[in-house]
């Protein structure tokens, strides 16, 4: 059967015609008029169709162009009879070679002879092979049998020496340690050559946030053996910060608040991969919290890795909350990370005395809750400290058993109609999109969304929001939720690869199960700038900031500057 052989062509205003004629043992076919811009067209166009013609099992295509005129010519194209498979043999071609394709001679024979099966074929061994070390795999039809209308065939494969990888060379000036790296990228010494690996083996250097790869990577063979060259340096990645935020202050009228933070990251150290954190915040007059994190990679030679965290959290007078999480992840894929987690959290209420007259329950508890979920992630943009480009997110997911602890401070009565072992689930997620409009401008959207459900909540279970990673124009952690729902548009220019103005706006849905207040529409705005020096990065970001117990005023704004110094 005759199909798809007319290549279309685009009509031209200075002509050269063309009259098409394809017919089979005499009998006209298709008959077709064409335009073309010149002579040279009209060759080109005849080639292809004898190439298509060929593709589809018409293998004795025979071909007449005259030209009638100086700008008008004639074709004719006797396609010949449809060759069919007379067989396809194996040949010395082994199972493992094939991949998810399947073969056997039946598949071809008696059926009409397409060669882009037998392309597909191949593509299929070659490609199979090259990821099972065999780099140098060849693939070609032998004892090639024409006869009348019909073709036969052997497949011949040669593989090559079996080639293994070699350890990896950083030819950069990056500190990292060459197994480290051979680890993350998946090109282990002794495993066999893969180009595939090799292949995404670039797109996980650039979701590693230390490194840089700065030229293109090379490849020799020698004895057997595959050496992978990367030219990557180190990045200036390692932060100490500090950030002075100046706040109304809550207690002391007409005067103002400077609160605090300091943070300190490590990354790859020792060239390893391993990670530590250290924040710690004073929030307001009362207030303050900490957090320690830590991370090793490839936990005793395997593809694991572990993370440990704890925070604590004090809220004014009110309630003080501790957590401890033990974390395991995997790297699926050079985009997508998954991570399962264990935690232990705890809440104790501090100040008893104003509820040594409560009837019922308050809304701040003591309770200790044991937890366990997982956390993927994935991560698309052009460059993972500072995107301008694509997408990344995270979704989590945790359910655990919760109890409620009697305070002895309390009176017993407030907890003889209370549950005091629940099962409370919650989840998070996030995805932000960057997107270039230009070589200066970009634009950050993001949407995050939280949901936390349980028959006992308490105001120190609940999600924290406001504040400079979150909605801003309001205090850190100003809002308790459990459901929340904000989307962000952050307009950059940028003046240079490090250094932009933003504007923002911010927009929240948030819910309070525990205060049954109606649902709160936050809403933020504001401007800033983040400056690249040759210390680190200065951030400067004002902004206001409208709820339902906080107006928009110059008098409630949120002004936030600080400097983070990278070596």
């Amino acid at each position: 059967m005759l199909t798809g052989l007319v290549l279309s062509t685009q009509a031209q205003d200075s002509s050269y015609k063309l009259s098409l004629e394809i017919s089979e043992n005499g009998r006209l076919l298709q008959h077709m008029e064409h335009t073309f811009p010149d002579s040279l067209a009209i060759y080109d166009h005849t080639k292809r169709l004898i190439d298509s013609l060929q593709w589809q099992g018409y293998l004795n295509v025979e071909d007449s162009l005259v030209f009638l005129t100086e700008r008008k010519a004639h074709l004719l194209l006797e396609t010949g009879p449809e060759f069919y498979w007379l067989y396809l043999e194996k040949g010395n071609l082994e199972p493992w070679m094939l991949g998810s394709a399947a073969f056997s001679r039946i598949h071809f024979q008696e059926r009409p002879f397409r060669f882009g099966e037998v392309r597909r074929l191949i593509e299929e061994v070659l490609e199979t092979g090259q990821n099972q070390g065999y780099p140098f795999i060849a693939v070609n039809l032998d004892s090639l049998r024409v006869g009348e209308k019909q073709v036969g065939a052997r497949i011949k494969v040669n593989k090559g020496p079996w080639i293994a990888f070699d350890t990896l060379q950083i030819t950069g000036s990056s500190r990292t340690q060459p197994l480290y790296l051979a680890r993350k990228l998946k090109v282990l010494p002794g495993e066999p050559f893969s180009q595939k690996k090799l292949d995404q083996a670039v797109s996980r250097l650039g979701n590693i946030p230390y490194v840089r790869l700065d030229g293109s990577p090379e490849l020799s063979f020698q004895n057997e053996e595959a050496t992978v060259y990367l030219p990557v340096n180190d990045r200036k990645i390692n932060t100490l910060d500090g950030i002075i935020g100046l706040l109304p202050n809550e207690v002391e009228a007409n005067k103002w608040l400077v609160t605090g933070q300091f943070d300190v990251q490590l990354y790859n150290v020792s060239g390893k991969g391993r990670d530590y954190l250290l924040n710690w915040q004073r929030l307001s007059q009362y207030s303050q919290n900490l957090t320690i994190e830590a991370r090793e990679p490839f936990v005793l030679g395997s593809q694991l890795d572990l993370g440990l965290a704890f925070s604590f959290l004090k809220e004014d007078t009110t309630f003080l909350n501790r957590e401890f999480n033990v974390t395991i992840g995997l790297q699926l894929s050079p985009k997508v990370d998954l991570s399962f987690f264990g935690k232990r959290e705890a809440g104790d209420l501090l100040d008893v005395s104003r509820y040594e007259e409560a009837n019922e329950l308050p809304d701040i508890a003591d309770f200790r809750y044991n937890n366990y979920g997982a956390n993927l992630r994935f991560n698309d943009v052009d460059d993972v400290l500072m995107p301008k480009n694509g997408w990344r997110g995270s979704f989590m997911a945790g359910i655990g058993n919760k109890k409620l602890v009697e305070n002895t401070g309390l009176p017993q009565a407030l907890y003889a109609e209370a549950e005091k072992n629940t099962i409370q689930y919650y989840l998070q997620g996030n995805v932000e999109r960057y997107i270039r409009w230009r070589r200066k401008l970009s634009t950050k959207l993001a949407l995050n969304g939280g949901e936390m459900h349980n028959s006992n909540l308490f105001l120190n279970d609940l999600f924290r929001l406001g504040g400079l990673q979150s909605i801003r124009g309001f205090n850190e952690n100003y809002f308790y939720a459990s459901r929340y729902l904000y989307f962000t548009v952050e307009p950059r220019y940028y003046i240079s690869d490090e250094s932009y103005f933003l504007l923002f706006s911010d927009l929240g849905r948030l819910e309070n199960k525990v205060t049954r207040r109606p649902a709160e529409w936050p809403m933020a705005f504001g401007g800033g700038l983040s400056l690249e020096t040759n210390g680190g990065i200065f951030t400067f970001v004002y902004a206001l900031g409208q709820a339902s117990d906080q107006p928009i005023g110059f008098s409630y704004s949120r002004i936030h500057f600080g400097f983070t110094g990278r070596f």
